[in-house]
């Protein structure tokens, strides 16, 4: 009996089950690269307003579509970090993340080539946090929360503004979502300057700035937070939906008119 990549098609969390645990040798580590690329978002448009991912204006390089059991993340294997990662959020679901307990294990994303993604000796020493785009706080379920320290959800954050700034806006969005009358997508991710730092030997790069896009499917308004990825950046009013695509150069409303 013959088996295909096409015809194939495990769970998400079962392909990070798999990595985590590295219960494969490098063939396998191979096969689940190999799947998951050729799986991208199929598994989990339901993470994306009206179903439809972002439309970029320019190419990411070494583009990966990754599932995970409650986000979605678009990767690069050249900056080796997210371009963005989506949630839908409800208030069942942040009622559920309530009494996860924190795992703080962070791990290489095995889905990846090993040329493509970080590993936890780039962080190591480098002076920057491990800064979460899928907060840990908003995940409903044991897999959910052990998924969300994969490093293909991680930036190089400075640690006062994760700890403190950062920290803050996700409190907020959180508070919106449990006054929101139906799912909000939120898709937050890094912006790179135009010579970029990197640590590590695998250069992983260090964002200049970091934005958190809040969608009410309810209402269709939208607003966006954009804060420089420094300890001393305060947050300031959001900016629009329509300022954070020209900054950006991401539509991730495509086909719809969100509202300010």
């Amino acid at each position: 009996m013959s088996l295909s990549l096409a015809s194939f098609r495990p769970a998400p969390s079962l392909l990070l089950l798999l990595s985590t645990k590295r219960l494969l040798p490098a063939l396998g580590l191979a096969l689940l690269g190999a799947l998951a690329q050729a799986q991208g978002f199929t598994q989990c448009r339901g993470f994306f307003p009206a179903g439809t991912p972002p439309r970029l204006s320019a190419t990411v390089a070494q583009p990966r579509e990754l599932c995970f059991a409650a986000f979605a993340t678009l990767h690069s294997g050249r900056t080796k970090t997210p371009v963005y990662t989506v949630e839908r959020l409800t208030r069942e679901q942040l009622l559920d993340a309530r009494d996860e307990q924190r795992t703080q294990r962070f791990f290489a994303d095995a889905r990846l080539p090993s040329a493509e993604r970080a590993t936890l000796e780039d962080y190591k020493g480098s002076g920057f946090d491990r800064g979460h785009m899928a907060p840990a706080a908003d995940m409903p379920t044991p897999t959910a929360m052990a998924q969300s320290f994969s490093l293909a959800n991680i930036v190089p954050q400075a640690p006062r503004n994760n700890q403190r700034t950062w920290a803050e806006i996700e409190k907020a969005t959180r508070r919106y979502v449990m006054r929101a009358q139906g799912p909000v997508y939120v898709f937050t991710g890094p912006v790179f300057g135009a010579r970029p730092r990197s640590i590590g030997e695998g250069r992983v790069w260090v964002p200049a700035y970091l934005y958190k896009l809040v969608y009410d499917a309810s209402t269709r308004r939208a607003w966006a937070h954009w804060v420089e990825n420094s300890d001393d950046a305060r947050a300031g009013p959001p900016i629009s939906y329509q300022e954070l695509v020209r900054r950006t150069g991401i539509e991730f409303l495509p086909g719809l008119q969100p509202r300010a």
